[in-house]
């Protein structure tokens, strides 16, 4: 897999700035259940956070090593407690043709209501204004 130029290291770096971390590495460390959660995020989102809990320095670079390796991405930015790494998402799958898709269903006809039952209900009329009885502007309130 080729290295990411420094260019878009920096553009990641800013896309993954807003992003919270979506895995956590505790006490156990990198267990085959931490790589499958690291997997299935990579592969959802392509660019993703890590948070390494209770290691100095030299293991977290390790990890970011080990996890970079294992799981076929890069590393791009090690601040911390927080790793960041990126890989190429998959290519979507070739979207259905419009011939391809099933017909939407057409809803019922909607009931009218007979010319009794039309009657019963009166239309809104104009808002007036309370103590006046004058007809209000768009925008306007009543002041009473």
């Amino acid at each position: 897999m080729p290295s990411l130029t420094p260019a878009r290291r920096r553009a990641l770096r800013a896309e993954a700035h807003h992003l919270d971390p979506v895995v956590s590495v505790a006490a156990k460390g990198l267990t085959p259940a931490v790589l499958a959660e690291i997997e299935r995020a990579l592969t959802a989102h392509g660019l993703i956070k890590i948070r390494i809990y209770g290691e100095d320095r030299t293991v977290r670079a390790d990890l970011m090593a080990a996890i970079c390796s294992e799981s076929g991405s890069e590393a791009v930015q090690h601040i911390g407690n927080i790793l960041v790494i990126w890989r190429e998402p998959p290519a979507p799958a070739v979207a259905p043709t419009i011939d391809a898709l099933p017909r939407p269903r057409r809803a019922p006809a909607a009931k009218v209501p007979s010319a009794a039952a039309q009657s019963r209900f009166k239309p809104a009329g104009p808002r007036t204004a309370r103590s006046t009885g004058t007809r209000l502007r768009s925008g306007q309130r009543s002041r009473g």
